[in-house]
């Protein structure tokens, strides 16, 4: 493993994204990321984090277009309250804060717990939490579903919504919307492997794959003998859609767990688009690439968001963040 030693490594990453990212502002001792020109007046503050790990959400997804803030805790470890009201704080204009929140035991109970500090210290705070893997209803992380590749998706068009100006309650609306309108699915090539403990978090054997896996490596639907990338695409997105149902157009996001070659990616988004074309559903933009990530973990997911002409307008409006960016 590329670092210096396990207890060390957040924080040694978050020196070399300072480093690399002047218009960004990390405060490594107190471990938030925030837009450097925060506050940003009249503007409501997107908040979001997570355990580390799953570069480059949340940290990356920091500027403008997309979040204000973002509190990145321990590997698979969900980042504490503190951070979570430094954050808001350091970012609220007066326009209030939505926090973002996936749905994992940790990140609810102290996003709840930080909403109410904020809440406390004058700060109007709105919470969404994001549910859209389809893989499983309960995991050992969460009492639902959990929460995935629709996050990114709630960061960029919620995030575009409060760059424009929205209120508070039409960014937290906007957000709910692309939630309930997103649903993922993810399959492990290879366990992840964590600084802590230097060796595969869970036994996959050579020549199987998990159907369904989690992005700390929590158990899916099933184990099934290796697949070839068209068997995969036909098992994910039939999975996604038989849950989505979506009636018209969609964003597709096929997503890298951290180890798999665009090269791979590439080829498997071509047998997405053809499942989705064989089974009548347009798509209307396609992202890929490694943007929620579960460290060296070798698979993909696929989330599809259902979109509406707000929703894809936001979407595609202007973005500059570390790991997105096009627009102006």
């Amino acid at each position: 493993m590329l670092i210096n030693v396990p207890e060390t490594v957040v924080a040694d990453a978050l020196r070399g994204m300072a480093a690399a990212h002047p218009e960004l502002t990390v405060d490594v001792e107190r471990r938030i990321v925030l837009r450097r020109d925060a506050p940003v007046a009249g503007q409501v503050a997107l908040v979001s984090g997570g355990g580390s790990g799953h570069e480059p959400l949340h940290g990356g997804f920091v500027g403008p277009g997309m979040l204000a803030a973002a509190c990145p805790g321990e590997v698979f470890t969900s980042p504490v309250p503190d951070q979570m009201v430094r954050a808001a704080a350091a970012v609220d204009s007066g326009a209030g804060v939505l926090f973002i929140v996936k749905n994992y035991t940790g990140d609810v109970l102290n996003f709840e717990m930080a909403a109410e500090l904020a809440e406390d210290e004058g700060i109007q705070v709105a919470k969404v939490l994001v549910d859209d893997d389809v893989a499983v209803a309960d995991s050992l992380y969460t009492a639902g579903r959990r929460g995935t590749g629709a996050t990114l998706f709630v960061e960029k068009i919620a995030g575009a919504a409060a760059e424009e100006g929205a209120p508070l309650e039409r960014v937290e609306s906007i957000a709910r919307r692309v939630n309930e309108r997103s649903r993922s699915f993810g399959v492990a090539l290879s366990a992840c492997t964590t600084p802590a403990k230097g060796s595969p978090t869970f036994d996959l054997p050579d020549g199987e794959l998990e159907l369904g896996v989690g992005i700390h490596g929590e158990p899916g639907r099933e184990r099934r003998p290796m697949m070839t990338s068209r068997e995969i695409a036909d098992f994910t997105v039939d999975a996604v859609l038989e849950d989505l149902r979506p009636s018209g157009p969609v964003i597709a996001l096929v997503n890298g767990m951290g180890a798999t070659p665009l090269l791979e990616l590439y080829g498997f988004n071509a047998e997405v688009q053809r499942v989705l074309g064989e089974r009548g559903v347009p798509v209307a933009r396609t992202l890929v690439g490694n943007y929620v990530t579960s460290l060296d973990m070798a698979g993909c997911s696929v989330t599809l968001c259902e979109v509406d002409e707000e929703l894809l307008r936001l979407w595609d409006a202007p973005v500059r963040t570390p790991a997105l960016r096009w627009g102006r």
